[in-house]
This record gives structure tokens, sequence and C-alpha cells, in this order.
């Protein structure tokens, strides 16, 4: 799977599944939040969040990139380590 980088407010990067099932944002403060699409155009809900020290948002897009986009994106979250539990 790849993802593209967009623009999105609230979010110094954010990129998406190829079909904008899933998204992976970063926050100024330093949060990386999984996200789901929402009803809305341009809505997103925030699955799992974590501090990058935690785990990064480059190793999570570096793992999903040897599978495929899933159905759901609820789906990712199996491939989360424990460390982004919190």
């Amino acid at each position: 799977m790849y993802f593209v980088t967009t623009n999105h407010p609230g979010y110094v990067l954010f990129c998406m599944t190829p079909r904008s099932r899933a998204a992976i944002g970063l926050t100024e403060g330093g949060l990386v939040r999984l996200l789901r699409k929402g009803q809305e155009l341009r809505e997103w809900q925030t699955l799992r969040e974590w501090p990058t020290s935690a785990y990064s948002h480059t190793d999570l897009i570096a793992k999903l990139g040897s599978i495929d986009e899933p159905e759901r994106a609820e789906d990712l979250l199996a491939h989360l380590p424990a460390e982004t539990l919190g």
C-alpha cells in the first residue's frame, strides 16, 4: 500500500490510503493519529493516537507499505505495535 500526502487543517503531515479509507496524521504537538474516513467530506475520525516518541509515523508508513489497503481502516489497528496502546 502507498500513501498520498495532502494538506489537512491541524496537521503538519497528512497521508491518506489510495482509496481514502484511512489516513495517518502528524500534529504539530508530535502526536501520530491513525484515522478513518468520516461521514462528511474531509471529515476524519481518530482510531488511535500516540506520541511520535513511542512509534514514529515514518515507521508506521514503512510497515504498512508491505500490505494491501484493507476494506476498513479499523483493520490497520492489528498492524500497530504495543507502544501505540498508550
